[in-house]
């Protein structure tokens, strides 16, 4: 029966505890020494992840939805080319999660639930290695940093010239490494779209406690060289697909910006109207920008939001970002609220960017004033 048999698959998903996942990673280490400098110092996000992923591909697996698996597993694999894995690697991966998962059930461990984990960790495995081989593009774009701008005490924007050109989609992501914090990786967004000159740019929030946004946004110097992956990602707006909304908390501008300004290429557009928020108004750092592209784009509209009506003692530190007049009246309270108070935007394509409570919150508000969830895009909150 093997990944026919459902019962084992779901014994096989269920056993995806953190606890499992730790001994596993220990397990793996100990078999091939050579794969422990592959990770970062702290493995906890890391192991969060895996059990995470894990445990969905299982899921669906069980619900006999093979597609959604595969792809993902084949862009896994072609996107852990940065961190250089081997073939090799694979074969010890596949042997230390069998073992562990072994171990861990026990009792449970039946004839039908080994034969389904052979032939599921034997998918798992090769669609990743499969894909990884088969891939012809490079495995890391390199690059190098022209220009840091700290507009804000917390927020840092970020230009860099790669040694060749990548290609991706406005509104897509991509997996940075930077100097600061060896074998530590980061998901950021390119504030504008692809560049055939090598260009690329990044706004970057620093988080309490994130040591990669920290020194990133403290310790990021022109000459810094950066590794990024291929991009990941598909938020899109269909031209065809009738009116936007967008809903951009603080550096979740990014994404949105780099497809607003890729739609700038076009006369006939969409209307479209962007809600850029922010703690302070002092942090809502690109709406110059924005007023520039709205004042040539009829089609675009941006409402400034800051969660607070007065900007901090520290905000006479950075440039002052009010624009000219043009733009829609700026408004006070938290972006679910304001975006909300209009309506449920039920008729229009959906796009939401930021941290995940603010995405979670937004949306929750949409849905609860008739907003259609599939109509909503967000990238995936546990990235």
């Amino acid at each position: 029966m093997s990944l026919e048999d459902r019962d084992a698959l779901r014994v096989l998903r269920d056993a995806f505890t953190p606890d499992l996942v730790h001994r596993f990673y220990t397990r793996w280490f100990a078999l091939d020494v050579s794969v422990r400098d592959l990770f970062p110092p702290e493995m906890d996000g890391q192991r969060a992840a895996f059990a995470h992923a894990l445990h969905w591909v299982y899921g669906e697996l069980v619900e006999r939805r093979a597609a959604e698996p595969v792809a993902f597993l084949a862009q896994l694999g072609r996107d852990h080319r940065k961190y250089g894995v081997l073939p090799r690697h694979y074969d010890t991966l596949r042997r230390a999660l069998h073992a562990t998962l072994r171990a861990h059930l026990g009792d449970s461990w039946t004839d039908a639930v080994d034969d389904a984990a052979r032939q599921s960790l034997n998918l798992i495995t090769g669609v990743m290695s499969g894909a990884a081989d088969a891939d012809e593009g490079p495995a890391w774009w390199d690059g190098t940093v022209v220009e840091h701008l700290r507009v804000s005490r917390d927020l840092a924007v970020v230009r860099l010239r790669l040694d060749r050109p990548m290609h991706y989609y406005p509104g897509q992501y991509v997996n940075v490494h930077v100097p600061q914090c060896p074998r530590r990786w980061r998901y950021l967004s390119p504030a504008i779209p692809a560049d055939p000159d090598g260009g690329i740019e990044f706004h970057v929030r620093l988080v309490p406690g994130g040591l990669v946004s920290t020194a990133i946004v403290n310790e990021t110097r022109p000459g810094d060289r950066w590794r990024l992956s291929s991009p990941h990602g598909g938020l899109r707006v269909d031209r065809d697909g009738g009116d936007v909304l967008m809903v951009a908390g603080s550096t979740g501008l990014a994404p949105l910006r780099s497809i607003i300004m890729d739609l700038s290429r076009y006369a006939v557009n969409p209307r479209m109207h962007l809600f850029f928020g922010a703690r302070y108004r002092c942090e809502l750092y690109d709406l110059p920008t924005l007023w520039q592209v709205a004042q040539h784009n009829p089609w675009l509209s941006v409402s400034p939001v800051s969660e607070y009506g007065a900007d901090p003692s520290w905000a006479g530190e950075y440039p002052d970002v009010t624009p000219p007049r043009g733009l829609h009246v700026r408004q006070t309270g938290r972006l679910p609220d304001v975006v909300t108070k209009y309506g449920g935007w039920g008729d229009r394509q959906i796009l939401i960017c930021g941290g995940p409570a603010m995405v979670r919150a937004t949306k929750a508000a949409l849905i609860a004033k008739g907003a259609p969830p599939e109509r909503i895009q967000h990238d995936p909150l546990s990235r």
